[in-house]
């Protein structure tokens, strides 16, 4: 198994589109799938962190049982799958984690149905601001006009 799948959730929104797409493609590719869920939060200082402790623990532990939850559907399909939470800037925190791996063949964006700069034009989501930086291609799970999968909140 050679072949490297990452989808990534940003602020506990789940597609699950997105994670039905990345099930099929990783079954026809043989490969495995890491699921990264990026959380935003500023650290304006270190000082401030001891203040925010509490508030990670608790993320920790929902987001932990949640992408558990999410990584089953993949192992029940034979699917290696590991998952991953990061907590800060988005894009810092994706290339962090992008650093510290093997490469991906396929990065898909997992947050929602489509990325949010459909509606705002103007106002590029920071994923597509790096999308050229990353080292495969960056795949958006569209809608067929007559599908109405909701997208979830991971809680």
């Amino acid at each position: 198994m050679f072949q490297r799948i990452l989808v990534v959730f940003e602020n506990e929104e789940v597609s699950c589109r997105a994670l039905s797409y990345a099930q099929k493609l990783a079954h026809r590719m043989d490969s495995e799938v890491g699921l990264l869920m990026l959380v935003e939060m500023a650290f304006a200082d270190r000082a401030f962190l001891g203040s925010k402790r509490n508030s990670i623990l608790r993320l920790e532990n929902r987001i932990g049982k949640a992408l558990g939850r999410l990584s089953s559907g993949f192992l029940e399909k034979g699917i290696s799958v590991s998952v991953a939470l990061r907590i800060g800037d988005p894009a810092q925190e994706l290339f962090k984690f992008l650093a510290e791996r093997p490469s991906f063949q396929a990065v898909i964006w997992g947050s929602h149905e489509t990325l949010p700069h459909r509606n705002r034009p103007k106002r590029r989501h920071w994923i597509e601001k790096v999308s050229d930086s990353l080292e495969c291609p960056l795949l958006e799970v569209a809608a067929k006009p007559e599908q109405k999968v909701p997208d979830v909140k991971v809680r």
